[in-house]
């Protein structure tokens, strides 16, 4: 990587490819170099960085640390080589007319009027250059191959300028710095690399590659390969538009949870393993194309789903007094951390007392039919703990607001069970509150509201396209004790809300900050071609169309179903066909990848289809 910036998921996929490779053939190695030849744009502070993440990732580069700029005086032995030999020279036209004189792909370059300079000129020129006597832009070193390729590339390249600039490892000691095509290959002959990994934009440099290689003397250049660039939707991975989004304030930093930073990723709460499952899941692609953003989503909540503890968090606190419990009695019952299916052990102590909060969204005075909650006269189950009954709502006289509900509670029914043998539909998280520990909690979301956020009308930018509610900030939140010591940077499932990370930077024993790494399900509405959404769980949502404000702007949408039956079913055989290795691992560990395969299907159908029809089509399918 060069070290002008933060890497990014699209650079982890590069970084999981390459030492993924190397592990998987017998003595393979693979080797971090930093291609520091810009000493404009490079700091000591990035390179620090990358080094961060990579490790973090998971990889170790072991003694196999290089830098480009420790070549400096190889790459200038070489350039007096290929102007000795004939194959290069010193060209003193300007920025403008060098590229006004390579031509265009239907127009063949013209020589430059300094091309046949003498060898010795050449030399001469060539020395003056790297003793500092010319200013910027006055000379460059290129190479002479021909003004008349059909590959642009090999119209004469550029090997050599001058930057009078302080290089953050070598200082001043050198004011000519060689450009990447002519460095790149030259760093893997020396270190001895037989295969080159790079993206697609890079195949036409290969020709380059082999040239300058072959030129100086190398008789088996490394084997250069190129692959497509990951493209993910609901998110920009230019690094000219992440310089913006921070420049322009529209995130926090590098490091905003927002961010497809690794740095920003890390700070919402994603695992290391999580990106490296994602980048094996999406594979190494010939062609570009965009990826899903659900499959990212999908990999984090696999991972998290089978290592991080179960606590409650309780958002939108809603009061609750169990009328027949004992005042200033407290219960602690044992929680388990893990559910049943999870092969990990532990538990908490969690107190249950007479005055408790409940999500204000888990109670509704006049409910709809298939409202499973708390109601007046309804009783709930409180997760871990025992039923209870609404019999009475207190609001407030001016308002009008609920502000508490009077309840009782069954005794009988710890740990869930009626002896009767009653059953209650709903269950509910809560905490005590006598116990309970503030928190501030930020829901993060999609940065941008559409797929691909590049994609604008003339006159149009990718910002029109940003999320207004990309973070919810809610400040008055309760978590249980259990956690309010536990160090930043711990990840947990909030239950019936979705996985949180306490913030690696924000938070403390003091002031707890959460942050939402992923919710429990993808419940983004996808807008199709047909302005349809992918949700089919009401009959019609507002929702923000692309290019103007989604807040000014509401747009009404309506969705056609499918249910069951053939289409439905030819729907899905699909898209288990189009996934032969996830139907694999479906097989042999059972339901972990079926909302993948229900999001698929939903993705498919632009949300027609009923996801619970889905998912047992694809159980009685699969088994």
């Amino acid at each position: 990587p060069e070290p002008n910036g933060f890497l990014h998921i699209g650079h982890a996929k590069s970084i999981v490819l390459n030492f993924g490779i190397a592990a998987e053939h017998e003595g393979g190695k693979c080797n971090l170099r930093f291609d520091d030849t810009n000493p404009i744009t490079e700091e000591e502070r990035y390179a620090v960085a990358i080094r961060e993440d990579v490790r973090w990732l998971g990889y170790d580069w072991e003694d196999r640390l290089y830098y480009a700029s420790d070549y400096f005086e190889q790459f200038y032995e070489f350039a007096v080589k290929l102007v000795k030999d004939g194959k290069a020279y010193v060209d003193s036209l300007t920025e403008e007319e060098i590229r006004d004189y390579r031509g265009t792909v239907t127009r063949s370059g013209k020589e430059s009027p300094y091309r046949n300079r003498s060898v010795e000129e050449n030399l001469d020129l060539l020395e003056r250059m790297r003793a500092g006597e010319f200013p910027d832009g006055a000379h460059v070193l290129r190479a002479k191959i021909d003004m008349g390729a059909p590959n642009m590339l090999m119209r004469d390249p550029l090997l050599y300028r001058i930057r009078h600039a302080t290089h953050y490892r070598r200082g001043d000691a050198w004011c000519v710095y060689p450009m990447y095509d002519y460095a790149h290959c030259l760093e893997d002959a020396i270190e001895g690399v037989t295969h080159s990994l790079c993206t697609l934009e890079f195949k036409d440099n290969r020709a380059l590659y082999d040239w300058v290689l072959e030129n100086v003397g190398f008789e088996e250049p490394p084997e250069q390969t190129e692959f497509a660039r990951l493209n993910l939707d609901y998110t920009v991975l230019s690094k000219r538009k992440l310089v913006r989004l921070v420049k322009e304030n529209h995130v926090t930093g590098w490091d905003d949870p927002r961010m497809p930073t690794v740095a920003g990723l890390r700070r919402r709460g994603v695992t290391p393993a999580a990106i490296r499952n994602f980048c094996d899941m999406i594979g190494v692609a010939k062609v570009d194309s965009r990826v899903d953003i659900g499959k990212l989503e999908y990999a984090i909540r696999d991972d998290l789903n089978r290592t991080v503890p179960r606590v409650m968090c309780v958002m939108r606190p809603l009061k609750v007094v169990l009328l027949n419990f004992p005042e200033g009695e407290t219960e602690w019952l044992d929680a388990p951390l893990y559910p049943h299916d999870v092969p990990k052990e532990g538990s908490r102590r969690v107190p249950f007392t007479r005055e408790l909060y409940i999500e204000r969204d888990d109670f509704l005075e006049d409910p709809p039919k298939k409202f499973f909650r708390l109601a007046p006269g309804r009783e709930v189950r409180l997760r871990y703990a025992y039923y209870i009954k609404c019999i009475e709502v207190i609001k407030d006289p001016v308002t009008g607001e609920i502000t508490e509900l009077r309840c009782t509670y069954d005794a009988d029914t710890k740990g869930g069970g009626a002896p009767d043998g009653r059953k209650v539909k709903g269950t509910l998280h809560w905490v005590s509150i006598r116990h309970a520990v503030p928190a501030e909690v930020r829901l993060y979301d999609r940065l941008f509201t559409v797929p691909d956020p590049d994609d604008v009308e003339e006159g149009g930018e990718f910002t029109d396209f940003l999320n207004p509610a990309s973070v919810v900030i809610t400040t008055g939140a309760y978590v249980e004790p259990s956690i309010g010591k536990d160090p930043p940077g711990t990840r947990y499932q909030f239950e019936r809300q979705g996985y949180f990370v306490s913030d690696l930077i924000d938070s403390s024993a003091e002031r707890l900050v959460f942050n939402r790494t992923v919710p429990l399900r993808d419940t983004w509405a996808k807008i199709s071609d047909r302005d349809r959404v992918s949700s089919a769980g009401a009959s019609d949502r507002k929702l923000h169309g692309g290019g103007t404000n989604p807040v000014n702007n509401p747009r009404k949408y309506t969705l056609d179903r499918i249910g069951g039956g053939k289409e439905l079913e030819l729907i899905v055989d699909q898209v288990l066909d189009a996934h032969p290795n996830e139907v694999r691992r479906y097989l042999s560990r059972k339901s972990s990848l079926l909302d993948f395969f229900v999001g698929q299907v939903m993705k498919e159908t632009a949300g027609r289809a009923d996801p619970v029809a889905v998912a047992e089509l694809i159980r009685n399918k699969l088994g």
